[in-house]
C-alpha cells in the first residue's frame, strides 16, 4: 500500500490545514456530526483533502457511497441510481469529482433529485465551482473552500510519519519535501515514497533527481498562489509593466489556469481602471473567452497583451467606490420609496426625449451621492458629458 492511502486520513480529527472547517465548533463539522448537511461543493488545490473529507462523510452518514468523475461520468449511471433508490428508506450519497466539469445537461438531471433530496450530492474541483455551476445549482448548495495546507501542519504531519514508518531523514531533505509539495500532502508523500525505493537513505539528492522543482512554485518556494496573484495586481495597479509582465510568468509557470489569471484581470478592469478606460473590460471580457478556448502555451500570448494593457492603462476606482457606498447605505436600512413619478406613473413621469434629451425631475426619495468622477482618463470625458446633457 503507498504511503498516500496508508496515511489517508479516517476521521475529522486526522484532517490536517482545514480547521477553520473541521475544528470543534465549525459549522461545516457540526453539520456532518449532525447528519443534517446538505448539498455541498468543496474546492480547493490539489491534496489538500476534498475526496477524504467525502469518504469520511460517507462513514459518518452511513449512507451508500458512490463515487464518480465528471469527466467520464454518464447520465444513464446517475439514473440507475437514482432508480436504485426511488422508494427506499435510505438516500444515496453521491460524490462528483472535478464537479466543475458537469455539463450543463448533467446538472439538469441533478436537479430535480437535489431538490427533492432523494440523494446528497457533493462534488469536489480544484476550481471554483461558481463559475461552472448553474444558479439553479448553486442556490440548491452550499459552497466551502479547503485551504492549501501550510507548511507547518506538513512538517509535523511528514514527522508523525516519519518516526511511524522508522526513517532517517536530514533536516534539509524533510524541509525540501515540505516546501516543494506546495500544500499538497499526497504529492509530499509520493515523493518521500519515489525516493525510498531509491535506496535506504532518503536524502536531499535523491529528491532532486526526481522532483528537481517546487511544484507551482512561481518565483520562490515559499511565495504562495496567493502572494503571487496579489504582487501581480499590485505591480499592474502601481503601472509597472515589467513588474506585471514578471509575475505573470511565475503564475504561469507555476501551473496556474490561464482561466484564473483572466477572471482576476477581468475584476481589476473594473475595480482599478473602470470608466478612466472602458475599453480595459471589453478587452479583459475578450481575452478571458479566448484562453478558455485555446490554453496553454498559447494563452500565454493574450494575457501578457492583457497585463501590458492594463499596466498602462490610466487608473480609477470610481466604479468601486459606488456600489460600495450604494450597498452599505442600502445595507444600514437607507430604504427609501421610489418616487411616484418614476414607478408606473405616466403621468407624472416626464420622457427626457420630449425635452431634448434631459429634464429635470426626482429620481430617488432622498438626495444621496455615491459617485465622484475621478477626472482621471475617459471619466473626465464622461464628466463633461454629463455636464453638457444637463445645461
Amino acid at each position: 500500500m503507498s504511503l498516500a492511502l496508508k496515511y489517508r486520513p479516517m476521521t475529522l480529527d486526522e484532517i490536517i490545514g482545514q480547521g477553520h472547517l473541521l475544528d470543534k465548533g465549525q459549522a461545516l463539522r457540526i453539520l456532518i456530526e449532525k447528519k443534517k448537511l446538505l448539498h455541498s461543493f468543496f474546492y480547493g488545490p490539489p491534496g489538500c483533502g476534498k475526496t477524504t473529507l467525502a469518504r469520511i462523510i460517507a462513514k459518518v452518514l452511513q449512507a451508500p457511497f458512490y463515487e464518480l468523475n465528471a469527466t467520464t461520468l454518464k447520465i444513464d449511471d446517475l439514473r440507475k441510481i437514482f432508480k436504485t433508490y426511488a422508494n427506499a428508506l435510505e438516500k444515496p450519497f453521491i460524490f462528483i469529482d472535478e464537479v466543475h466539469r458537469l455539463s450543463k445537461n448533467q446538472q439538469e438531471v441533478l436537479l430535480p433529485f437535489m431538490e427533492n433530496n432523494t440523494a446528497l450530492i457533493i462534488g469536489a474541483s480544484t476550481q471554483n465551482p461558481y463559475y461552472s455551476l448553474t444558479s439553479a445549482m448553486r442556490s440548491r448548495s452550499h459552497l466551502f473552500e479547503l485551504k492549501q495546507v501550510n507548511n507547518q501542519a506538513l512538517t509535523e504531519q511528514l514527522e508523525k510519519i516519519i518516526n511511524k514508518e522508522h526513517l532517517h531523514i536530514k533536516e534539509d531533505a524533510k524541509s525540501f519535501l515540505v516546501s516543494s509539495s506546495f500544500g499538497d500532502v499526497r504529492a509530499m508523500l509520493n515523493l518521500l515514497e519515489s525516493a525510498q525505493a531509491l535506496g535506504t537513505e532518503v536524502n536531499l539528492e535523491k529528491l532532486k533527481s526526481i522532483r528537481p522543482y517546487a511544484l507551482q512554485a512561481g518565483s520562490s518556494q515559499t511565495d504562495s498562489h496567493y502572494d503571487l496573484t496579489s504582487a501581480m495586481i499590485k505591480s499592474i495597479r502601481g503601472s509597472d509593466v515589467n513588474a506585471g509582465i514578471y509575475y505573470l510568468a511565475c503564475l504561469i509557470n507555476g501551473g496556474e489556469p490561464a482561466e484564473f489569471i483572466a477572471r482576476r484581470l477581468c475584476i481589476f478592469a473594473s475595480e482599478d481602471i473602470g470608466n478612466a478606460n472602458p475599453h480595459a473590460l471589453n478587452l479583459a471580457s475578450s481575452t478571458l473567452n479566448i484562453v478558455k478556448m485555446i490554453g496553454y502555451p498559447e494563452a500565454r500570448i493574450s494575457l501578457s497583451q492583457l497585463v501590458i494593457y492594463l499596466a498602462s492603462s490610466p487608473k480609477s476606482n470610481a466604479a468601486y467606490r459606488a456600489i460600495n457606498k450604494a450597498l452599505l447605505a442600502v445595507q444600514s436600512g437607507e430604504i427609501y420609496p421610489i418616487p411616484k413619478n418614476i414607478k408606473h406613473d405616466k403621468i407624472h413621469y416626464l420622457y427626457p426625449h420630449d425635452y431634448g434629451g434631459w429634464i429635470e425631475q426626482n429620481y430617488m426619495s432622498k438626495n444621496m451621492k455615491f459617485y465622484e468622477s475621478s477626472k482621471i482618463g475617459f471619466e473626465k470625458t464622461l464628466e463633461e458629458w454629463l455636464s453638457k446633457i444637463k445645461s
